[in-house]
């Protein structure tokens, strides 16, 4: 059985790296036309604010729901 020669292979095997698959997914990302792009953008909005994310540049108050406490010292009770 004869062995694949690796320089016919039409893998391209820079894209197993970290760094090679961020190149590759940002190489597709710029062939999208526009109006994908924003619809992509969109539905990634979509999706984080259903799993309950929030983005970076709110503040993180918004992060803990807010519930309020009764006062620890009770006089009176």
């Amino acid at each position: 059985m004869p062995h694949p020669n690796p320089q016919d292979s039409e893998f391209d095997w820079r894209t197993t790296s970290f760094d090679g698959a961020r190149r590759e997914q940002l190489r597709r990302w710029a062939q999208l036309p526009l109006e994908e792009i924003l619809l992509a953008l969109e539905e990634m909005q979509d999706i984080a604010q259903a799993l309950g994310t929030v983005p970076a540049d709110e503040p993180e108050a918004s992060l803990t729901p807010h519930v309020e406490s009764e006062p620890k010292d009770r006089a009176g009770s």
